[in-house]
Order: C-alpha cells, then sequence, then structure tokens
C-alpha cells in the first residue's frame, strides 16, 4: 500500500533539507578544522569564526529546495492513490496519467501501468458482463421452446410423438449449451490443468478420420496433409477440443460435395506446429474475422445452423493457454482459413 502523501511529503522535506544543512555545517566544520578564518565585519555574528548570514542563507536555500523536490516527488504519488482509490469503488474509466503531465520518470511509467491494468479489467467487466446477457439469452430460448412443447402437448395429446422429439432435441441443446460453457469456464482457469506429452498430428490425424466419417453421409469430405510427428507438453483433451471444433466449424458451414483440408506443418526448429483447415462454405464478413472467436457470436444468416456459438471460443482460449495463436482470413475463391499455431511446451503466463 503506497504511504499517504501528506506523511511522504514530510519525511522527504526533514530528509533533503537535513542532508543539505548537513553539507552546510560539515563545510564549517571543515574550514574551522583548517584555521580558515574568512574576513568579517565588526558587527556580523560568526559561528564558530564562520559569518552567520552565509549559513543562514545556506539553510534557507536548501529547505527552499528540498521543499520543491519534496513536492515534486509526493504530489504525483496523491494523484496515484486517488486513481486508485476510485478503481477500488469500480470505476474502471479513470485514468491517472493525464494529471501526472509530462514527467518522463518512474512514476510517469507507474501512472500508465495503473491506467492499462484500469483498461483491462473494464474490458473485463465488460465482457463478462456480455457473456451473462448473451448465457441467459442462450438458455432462455431452448427453455422456452421446451415450455411451449409441454404447454402443446397437454392441449393435444395426439402428438405426443413430435413433442416429444422436439422436447429431446431441445434438452439436448441445454446439455451440449452446458458442457460448453463449463469448457470456457475451465478455461478461464487453466492455470491447474495437467500437461502430457501428446503426439498432435496423430492426434490431428484421428480427429480428421471421425470427422470423415460422419460427413459423409451428408456428401462432405475431410482431407488431411499431416506429415510428421509433432510431440507437445499439452493438455490433451483441450488440444483435441480445439482442434475439433475448427475442423466441425468447417464442415457445418460446407456445402455438399465440398471437401475440408486441413494442413499441418511443424515449423520454428520444431518448436511450433502450424494447422490450416481451410473450407469452401459462405465466409464471414471481413469485419467479423476476429469477432467469430468471441463467446455466443453468429454470422448473420447462420441462425438455421445448429449449435450455440462457443466452439471457436474455446477453440481461441485453448490455444491461448498453451501459449499459440488462432486466427481467420477469407479463403481465395470463397471459404474460410482458420490457422492456429501451438507451441511445443509453452504454457500460459510463459509465452513470451
Amino acid at each position: 500500500m503506497l504511504p499517504r502523501p501528506s506523511r511522504l511529503f514530510g519525511k522527504l522535506l526533514l530528509a533533503l533539507w537535513l542532508s543539505m544543512l548537513l553539507s552546510i555545517l560539515l563545510t564549517a566544520a571543515y574550514l574551522h578544522f583548517i584555521g580558515f578564518r574568512p574576513p568579517t565585519g565588526e558587527d556580523m555574528p560568526t559561528v564558530s569564526g564562520i559569518p552567520a548570514p552565509p549559513l543562514f542563507i545556506g539553510g534557507l536555500a536548501s529547505l527552499i529546495t528540498s521543499l520543491g523536490l519534496a513536492w515534486y516527488l509526493s504530489r504525483p504519488l496523491r494523484h496515484l492513490r486517488w486513481g486508485l482509490h476510485r478503481m477500488a469503488e469500480g470505476r474502471f474509466d479513470t485514468r491517472v496519467q493525464p494529471l501526472i503531465g509530462r514527467r518522463r520518470d518512474e512514476i510517469a511509467d507507474l501512472a500508465h501501468d495503473i491506467d492499462r491494468m484500469a483498461a483491462q479489467l473494464q474490458q473485463l467487466i465488460d465482457s463478462r458482463r456480455q457473456l451473462l446477457h448473451d448465457i441467459s439469452h442462450e438458455l432462455r430460448s431452448p427453455l422456452t421452446r421446451l415450455q411451449a412443447a409441454i404447454g402443446l402437448l397437454r392441449q393435444d395429446p395426439s402428438q405426443t410423438q413430435a413433442l416429444l422429439d422436439r422436447i429431446e432435441r431441445e434438452s439436448e441443446r441445454l446439455d451440449a449449451l452446458i458442457e460448453e460453457m463449463l469448457t470456457l469456464h475451465r478455461l478461464a482457469a487453466a492455470s491447474g490443468l495437467a500437461h502430457e506429452r501428446v503426439d498432435v498430428i496423430e492426434l490431428l490425424q484421428a480427429i480428421a478420420e471421425d470427422a470423415e466419417f460422419e460427413a459423409r453421409a451428408t456428401g462432405r469430405s475431410v482431407r488431411i496433409d499431416a506429415p510428421g510427428r509433432f510431440v507437445a507438453e499439452v493438455n490433451g483433451e483441450l488440444v483435441c477440443r480445439a482442434f475439433e471444433n475448427v475442423v466441425r466449424n468447417a464442415l457445418k458451414f460446407s456445402p455438399p460435395g465440398t471437401a475440408v483440408e486441413v494442413d499441418a506443418r511443424v515449423g520454428g526448429n520444431g518448436s511450433e506446429l502450424v494447422t490450416t483447415v481451410r473450407d469452401r462454405g459462405p465466409g464471414v464478413p471481413p469485419e467479423m474475422l476476429e469477432a467469430i472467436f468471441e463467446p455466443f457470436i453468429r454470422v448473420e444468416g447462420s441462425e438455421a445452423t445448429r449449435g450455440v456459438g462457443l466452439g471457436l471460443a474455446i477453440a481461441r482460449r485453448a490455444m491461448l493457454v498453451h501459449g499459440g495463436q488462432i486466427s481467420a482470413a477469407l479463403r481465395p475463391g470463397g471459404g474460410l482459413e482458420v490457422t492456429l499455431r501451438l507451441k511445443a511446451g509453452v504454457r500460459e503466463g510463459q509465452a513470451s
């Protein structure tokens, strides 16, 4: 906790003034010791043979200098304390650096760091607030349809089978949504996740094989080009979830008769795996290439596609947990390219 500025001001003033006053007294003592006698007027008071007015003027000058230095050092700390107090009250729009002025020292750097912390906290709180709003909306929709189906079932028992099928589908959607939210929550607190040595290319080939088997029924296919091996210290379950979500998302939006292409290459002298997943779907607007990795974000026109809008958000968080990255780009000729970069052994908090 920062000391109170008023106390710090007094301590700095006293310390600086005493140091300067001590230097004057030591100089006077040295002159007295060597026998130096400066000329004095007959009526001028002296201290150990040294004229008193210079000593008084030196002491006053040192006091004024100390006052200025103490004010210069303690004043910005008062601003920092004010800003931290407002942030403790939840006012994360507070900014301290404008109050610091044009200083170029460690205190100005500290003010910059505090403002950056406040901005990040504000962004985090806003995203959590938006996430809670989206969760409530996503939960309300299947629950509303469940209630409607139950009400119709009571009114017209002849539709029992159709309405039971509807209730089953909505229950599955609720279960999938809750599972995805739990996964996202685990990733948000991923510091305690167990890591193990996993051949990620072998894992990726297994994911592509399963996706290819399921895609045949809809006239789609999955082609993978991933030679070699890439053994990394990762959480296998989360890495599998990340790649699987990206591949299945590509299949979901691919038209029948097209193929999802998965390309994996080891780079960085074996320290990084770069995987690109390409599809021939409708793609996304250029301004949404970053937003699609946010929770519950859906591209306009994709509402009819089954999903809860958390797959790519989980994939991004899983990559970040392992010190990697994920990005999207429009594919030439139509479609989307999603690139995942996974480090061989960097965990969250260790990435440079």
